[in-house]
């Protein structure tokens, strides 16, 4: 069983690598580390800029800098009720971020629904998008259907409930079924920080209303085709084979057809691949900003 001391620990190591900036007045925190080039990092669900803890390590051996955003609603950064958790206006809301920083450049690595939002980002700001790394994720949006473990939480109550049935005590078991396949990468006590920062402050609320704004309409999923496709930046796909939730032949082969010829780095490793392939992502990063 972790140690909830332990866990906080680790959370407040991880926050003291990053900091917080108000964004249309949403306390938002960041990790940010090195010098470089800049890698914006856009986690998806149930995760936060922590998932990007171990590959912000390596990219800035490999002298690049990291940037991971707490999207609202996760992780460290406020959860505001009124906010319209869809994922064009998290586009926005990243592209905001950015501008309150000054930054004109980044290279996108995005995960889960990090790339729809990423997508939406460089939708309404093409021109600062460098390149972009997609990790397991889906693309075709308006077909997608949620992976059996997640779809409780799109119902009211039920929702709920599976969520309540989230703790540090079961979610080694969501891991091993679905993050990685070598559970020895991966701590009890970061185990723990991933739930104690899912359930912060709210306990979950915001989590579950970002379940049940999936944008999944045909304007939304041709928006994040078009951007995908744009001829002005270089993609490619770094894909955990053994992911049960997004399998490559199911979500994968949608961004393949999309840009027919694109660098494709398969990995053994499941949804969470950062946990354990943190150092062919960095490295794959690195020699596409070359």
């Amino acid at each position: 069983m972790a140690n909830k001391e332990q866990s906080e620990e680790i959370i407040l190591q991880h926050e003291k690598k990053g900091y917080y900036t108000v964004v249309n007045g949403i306390k938002t925190f960041a990790l940010d580390t090195g010098t470089g080039p800049i890698v914006f990092c856009i986690h998806g669900v149930p995760t936060s800029s922590f998932l990007y803890r171990k590959v912000a390590q390596e990219l800035t051996k490999l002298g690049l800098r990291t940037i991971a955003i707490d999207l609202p609603g996760l992780g460290l950064s406020d959860r505001p009720e009124d906010f319209d958790y869809s994922f064009s206006n998290f586009g926005n809301f990243c592209n905001s971020f950015l501008d309150a920083l000054n930054i004109s450049e980044v290279h996108l690595l995005t995960h889960d629904i990090g790339t729809p939002v990423g997508l939406a980002m460089a939708n309404e700001n093409s021109s600062r998008i460098k390149s972009i790394t997609v990790l397991n994720s889906m693309l075709d949006l308006q077909h997608f259907k949620k992976p059996l473990p997640m779809r409780p939480f799109e119902m009211p109550l039920l929702g709920e409930a599976e969520l309540a049935s989230l703790t540090p005590l079961t979610f080694p078991l969501f891991m091993k079924a679905t993050g990685v396949v070598n559970m020895d990468v991966i701590s009890h006590e970061e185990m723990a920080a991933y739930i104690h920062l899912l359930k912060r402050k709210d306990d979950g609320k915001a989590f579950l209303k970002i379940m049940r704004n999936f944008e999944q309409t045909a304007a939304f999923t041709k928006t994040c085709y078009e951007s995908f496709q744009h001829p002005d930046y270089p993609a490619q796909l770094i894909w955990g084979i053994k992911d049960p939730l997004l399998p490559y032949e199911e979500t994968g082969k949608d961004f393949e057809k999309a840009r027919p010829g694109i660098p494709i780095t398969k990995v053994e490793g499941k949804h969470f691949l950062q946990e354990e392939q943190f150092v062919i992502i960095a490295t794959k990063v690195k020699e596409f900003i070359k």
